[in-house]
């Protein structure tokens, strides 16, 4: 990735907040790397250096700021100014990809030779896989160092670090401080229950919260999930372990708020990786919003909605099985029957009031006669059918390098076509690119009856079609309920201009 020089340091003079996590700032004479918006006085540009990564300033042998804190930044987006591979690359290792195999697997499952990968990595993060899996694991720990009172040994085990020593002799050699010196410094919350856990997890504003709360709150899943006033939270499981989180925003802070009741320490960073891409904060929406604001269709919505975010999930086979059971009815049908499906044949739990139960497991699901909660017999089949092909690991929704790869395996199971797999891309893969053509509420909110022409026309929104199609569904649910705003003459006008203009 290169850096423009003079962009890099208007930013960093005027603190530009909008260019947080896109660079970092190596003082080289004090042997530390900031953010942009880093509140100490200004150094002389002779003196700075500028990195595209935490990972490569701290390559470069400098130690994180204590005052801006590098791993409180929003993070680098994952498919911005990289390759495919990295992309596909940084998500496996927030996978815990390097953990399981090492570089030679982390290749091997990108389809390339390991030292490829590695000039690769180096060419647009200025470090390393190993430097960027273990800059993050070093960033996790001061962050629960700072917003935790777990043990420093727990803590270790947390981040992914071997043993106790190791985890000390590292983080002196990078900081310059013991752990618990920093820990001596932090400004931490009130103690709270066992097991508990609070972060304030950055992203880059706006963030339109208020929208995906709309979107969201009408697809919970009775007993896994619950969204009452401005508080999303549901139940998870990791590993044979029992737990669940909820979300708020903090608008003061530019973060969301997460608190996460989980018994073992251990899985705390996966846990956050997972809660990072449910409610997509690595985005960056001016990057977007730009892009998609030229066209005419979507000028309006980005100015009515800035920040729009692609919500996730937390389980991709509980999103596929959503999905399923979303074919052909309504929203608050397939809701319906998804409670249904819980209170049948998930897991009853009683950890927080409105959460009940675990999402039925795959193997559950394959041996189970799901006709009895009232879905037709070919989608009954279907689930099951998907239910199998998770056990034998046919479908896999973890560890994907390739989203067309995923789709076209996904569309041979019965009972799956394009829509739902490039739904279940768009929301379990987050895929920015994945786009729902056949959608009636897309070709609806643009007044479109051929899904091949909205195909043709969504070619102009590349790589951000996942985004387009979440701005035409919340234009589509809001003309619905404020009936005032009529807003289908005027895209359909749009519509026709686009597609007279298409090559």
């Amino acid at each position: 990735m290169v850096l423009d020089r003079s962009i890099c340091s208007l930013a960093r003079r005027t603190r530009d907040a909008r260019f947080d996590g896109r660079f970092f700032i190596g003082v080289m004479t004090t042997r530390i790397y900031c953010r942009p918006v880093c509140p100490a006085r200004s150094p002389k540009e002779e003196n700075v250096r500028y990195f595209a990564s935490a990972a490569a300033a701290a390559e470069a042998g400098l130690r994180p700021c204590l005052r801006c804190r590098p791993e409180a930044s929003p993070g680098t987006p994952a498919w911005l100014g990289t390759s495919a591979t990295v992309s596909r690359a940084l998500r496996l290792i927030s996978e815990s990809a390097l953990e399981d195999g090492g570089m030679e697997s982390l290749a091997m499952r990108l389809g390339i030779g390991a030292r490829h990968l590695r000039r690769l990595f180096l060419k647009h993060l200025g470090a390393s896989p190993i430097a960027v899996a273990q800059t993050r694991r070093l960033h996790f720990a001061k962050k629960l160092i700072d917003e935790t009172t777990l043990p420093m040994r727990d803590i270790a085990v947390a981040a992914g670090f071997g043993s106790i020593r190791r985890f000390n002799d590292t983080f002196s050699k990078t900081y310059h401080r013991t752990p618990t010196h920093l820990r001596k410094l932090a400004r931490r919350a009130p103690g709270r229950e066992q097991h508990q856990y609070q972060f304030l997890l950055r992203f880059r504003p706006p963030f339109c919260w208020d929208a995906l709360l709309e979107f969201l709150t009408p697809r919970a899943t009775p007993g896994i999930e619950a969204v009452a006033g401005s508080v999303y939270k549901r139940t998870i499981s990791l590993h044979g372990i029992d737990g669940w989180f909820e979300a708020t925003l903090n608008g003061t802070a530019d973060a969301l708020c997460v608190r996460i009741h989980f018994p073992e320490a251990r899985w705390l960073f996966l846990i956050i990786e997972r809660v990072r891409r449910m409610f997509d904060l690595a985005a960056d929406p001016n990057e977007i919003g730009a892009w998609l604001g030229r066209h005419p269709v979507f000028a309006s919505r980005v100015r009515h909605r800035p920040g729009l975010r692609v919500p996730g999930c937390w389980d991709g086979f509980e999103l596929a099985v959503r999905a399923i059971l979303g074919q052909q009815v309504s929203v608050r049908g397939a809701t319906t029957l998804a409670g249904r499906l819980v209170r049948s044949f998930g897991t009853p739990i009683d950890l927080a009031p409105g959460l009940s139960h675990l999402f039925p497991t795959p193997e559950k699901m394959a041996h189970s006669d799901l006709a009895g909660i009232g879905l037709p017999k070919a989608r009954a089949h279907a689930l099951r059918s998907l239910a199998r092909a998770v056990c034998d690991g046919t479908v896999s929704f973890a560890g994907v390098v390739d989203a067309e790869q995923f789709v076209a395996r996904f569309c041979e199971l019965p009972g799956i076509g394009d829509w739902t797999a490039q739904y279940v891309a768009m929301r379990a893969l987050n895929e920015p690119d994945a786009f729902p053509a056949s959608d009636l509420g897309l070709l609806r909110a643009l007044g479109v009856r051929d899904p091949r022409e909205l195909a043709k026309m969504s070619e102009r929104w590349r790589p951000w079609r996942a985004y387009a199609a979440m701005y035409l569904w919340q234009a589509d649910d809001y003309s619905v309920h404020h009936k005032p705003r009529m807003l289908l003459p005027a895209t359909a006008r749009a519509t026709q201009a686009l597609l007279s203009a298409a090559p």
